[in-house]
């Protein structure tokens, strides 16, 4: 890790090596003319880290190789502030979980920790000074740009909370109270960045520089996140189950552009493999009746052989399954060896639980019903919602109003006559003065640009319960769900479509009498 020889320009192609984007880059050259950079990369404590941290932890390699001081913000008020991923009583356990497994994961790719300052958000961001501040920047930002600068990555919801205002503000004044030069994150932050670089002079301090890893796919093919079980391989997941969901991970012959396990090669396991000046030396271990072993010093090989068809999915993911758990295995080791990290691990992630004789949450207790919308018309205060006239099969006859938020997505006429899914026991809720009685299912891709009504199988009818096999039927008539104890939010964490377009909670399809309910043209995301 000596920087010893390297001169400015050296450490500057260093520090920029795979990255997508920089901002400021002539900033961070003056800087190194007479020092070393500065620069802080921050992560929110909620979901379990998956292989996808290594991206950022092998680009954190590079910069302790160039000299860069590096800090890393475990940022708990952050986790707590977007919107529905990490209650506060678990923030605490969550944080020194993520301190810890972090620790680890740089242990096992050869990164001194002795290198790295690790800061927790709230030891500073409650005192009185970073209130002042940020008090100061809510009277400079408007609503407009805050709003612009979270839609990448705070949860975008109906009636968003106020807290996903506040995001964007606290991560720009971070740079200013870690006293860095830079800060450094995926291109997904970008708003974010730019909006630090406008506001944060408003309030006297310093523009910052920027760097921007690119977004790698996840193993479904689209972006690796915490909430989808099917994208990722957790840090302490075991050697099966590495084999397992690499197995399952989206690898098409030949498809280089949306390929997360070939993106994992590029942006992993060849960095990693050329610190210190070392040559990477891929592997791919084939049986002689079809090549025999392949070894790739370079990833663009690589890449054009698979381009072409000369290396098969499965002997890749094969690979690529043996180098992360060559990866993983000291950090599960660690875990396994210390009944304490056992225990904040159960502390930060307790099993979900239902209610007060910590049963798991059945599924059926969410009435899920055929439904057909009668007429479909356009919000009259709100230009992103429908308000919907609704049969769902009520003993009574009478349609429920549903206010639905897919203006953006769907075209009017298309939700006219339709038949749909509609969740049929919660409470209640007015968006924009108008009461909802229920709620349209539908499934959308993970960045959220496209979004599609789930289709119940053709014959079923009006009213029809959705089941699923293995659990109970719920009655027509069922509970309303207490809105306080999230009871559909953290089933609907189960729901996804899969790579054949069917509706699934956990592996389990939505079905009805008719048969299994898909979406259309939808492959492969989210249900909400």
């Amino acid at each position: 890790m000596s920087t010893n020889g390297l001169s400015k320009d050296e450490k500057y192609k260093l520090i920029t090596r795979n990255l997508q984007e920089v901002l400021g880059g002539e900033e961070i050259l003056k800087i190194l003319e007479e020092r070393d950079l500065k620069l802080y990369w921050g992560t929110a404590p909620t979901g379990k880290p998956h292989i996808g941290y290594f991206v950022p932890f092998s680009k954190i390699a590079d910069f302790l190789a160039a000299g860069v001081e590096v800090t890393v913000l475990l940022a708990d008020i952050h986790a707590f502030l977007d919107n529905m991923k990490a209650p506060l009583e678990l923030v605490k356990f969550r944080t020194k979980y993520y301190e810890e497994l972090i620790k680890a994961a740089f242990v096992s790719i050869g990164v001194p920790i002795d290198k790295l300052k690790f800061v927790v958000g709230s030891d500073y961001q409650l005192t009185k000074e970073y209130s002042l501040d940020n008090f100061r920047l809510c009277a400079t930002v408007t609503e407009h740009d805050a709003k612009k600068a979270g839609a990448e990555v705070v949860k975008q919801v109906e009636s968003a909370l106020l807290s996903g205002l506040l995001y964007p503000g606290l991560q720009a004044l971070d740079e200013e109270y870690l006293g860095v030069d830079a800060q450094f994150g995926g291109v997904d932050q970008r708003k974010i960045f730019v909006y630090a670089e406008k506001y944060l002079p408003h309030l006297g301090y310093k523009k910052r520089s920027h760097l921007m890893n690119p977004m790698v796919p996840g193993l479904a093919g689209s972006k690796m996140s915490s909430s989808d079980p099917d994208s990722k391989i957790d840090l302490l997941d075991d050697e099966v189950s590495v084999v397992r969901k690499l197995k399952k991970a989206f690898c098409e012959e030949g498809n280089v552009t949306e390929n997360g396990v070939l993106s994992f090669v590029k942006y992993v396991l060849f960095p990693l493999g050329s610190l210190n000046g070392q040559t990477t030396k891929f592997n791919i271990n084939r049986p002689e009746k079809f090549g025999g072993k392949l070894v790739y010093t370079d990833y663009q090989t690589l890449e054009d052989d698979f381009r072409d068809k000369k290396v098969h999915p499965g002997d890749l993911k094969t690979a690529v399954a043996e180098s992360i758990n060559k990866l993983l295995d000291p950090i599960r080791k660690k875990w396994a060896s210390n009944p304490e990290l056992i225990k904040l691990t159960n502390q930060a992630y307790p099993e979900l639980k239902a209610d007060k004789a910590h049963k798991p949450i059945d599924v059926s207790r969410i009435d899920i019903r055929v439904a057909k919308i009668i007429k479909a018309e356009p919000h009259p205060s709100n230009p992103k919602s429908y308000v919907s006239t609704v049969d769902v099969g009520d003993a009574s006859g009478k349609p429920r109003t549903v206010v639905s938020g897919l203006a953006a997505y769907i075209p009017l006429e298309q939700l006219q006559g339709r038949h749909v899914l509609a969740v049929c026991n919660l409470k209640p809720a007015k968006f924009q003065g108008i009461e909802s009685c229920a709620m349209l299912l539908a499934g959308s891709s993970s960045d959220n640009s496209k979004v599609e009504l789930l289709d119940p199988p053709e014959g079923s009818e009006i009213g029809e319960k959705v089941i699923w096999e293995g659990y109970g039927s719920a009655k027509r008539d069922a509970e309303i769900l207490n809105p306080k104890q999230k009871v559909f939010e953290k089933v609907a964490e189960e729901f996804k479509v899969d790579e054949k377009g069917n509706a699934l909670y956990k592996d389990i399809p939505f079905a009805t009498s008719k048969g299994v309910v898909t979406l259309k043209t939808l492959r492969e995301g989210k249900i909400r």
